[in-house]
């Protein structure tokens, strides 16, 4: 039961939105990682390939089996699979409305952000000739923060 436990994870506590915004991250990954290993293959082996290999010593001897068919290869089997969960899950996150919900939380920031150096202007007492500064200077310096931002 422990061993389950640790392979499978314990319950956590999860906002639904964060949720799907890592499983998208987390898919995506693994749709390019898989890309990758698709990329080695040569084209050939895409769709055909070694299926099964039996080799030892069966009831009536050596055993040298191998069978090979036309079939798509298990990289490439796993890449189309991870796409259409990509697709699944990020269908689940627009209808979800999470980023209209991203949008809505950054203008909330942007409000208090806005209210704070508002607030910190007023504290300082500026001059007139400052207050007339206050409009260049404020933008640039939040410019600057965004370019500084991932």
């Amino acid at each position: 039961m422990k061993k389950a436990i640790v392979t499978l994870g314990l319950p956590q506590d999860i906002d639904p939105a964060k949720a799907l915004l890592d499983e998208i991250s987390r898919t995506y990954g693994t749709v390019l990682w898989l890309q990758a290993k698709v990329r080695e293959l040569e084209p050939d082996q895409l769709v055909w390939g070694l299926v099964e290999k039996q080799d030892g010593i069966g009831p009536q001897g050596p055993v040298d089996v191998t069978t090979e068919r036309a079939e798509f290869n298990a990289w490439y089997q796993l890449y189309l699979g991870e796409r259409k969960h990509l697709v699944a899950v990020t269908t689940a996150a627009l209808k979800a409305g999470i980023e209209e919900r991203r949008v809505r939380l950054a203008e909330q920031q942007g409000d208090l952000v806005a209210a704070a150096i508002r607030s910190i202007l007023d504290a300082l007492n500026l001059s007139p000739s400052q207050w007339e500064l206050v409009p260049t200077v404020v933008p640039q310096a939040l410019r600057a923060l965004g370019e500084l931002t991932p």
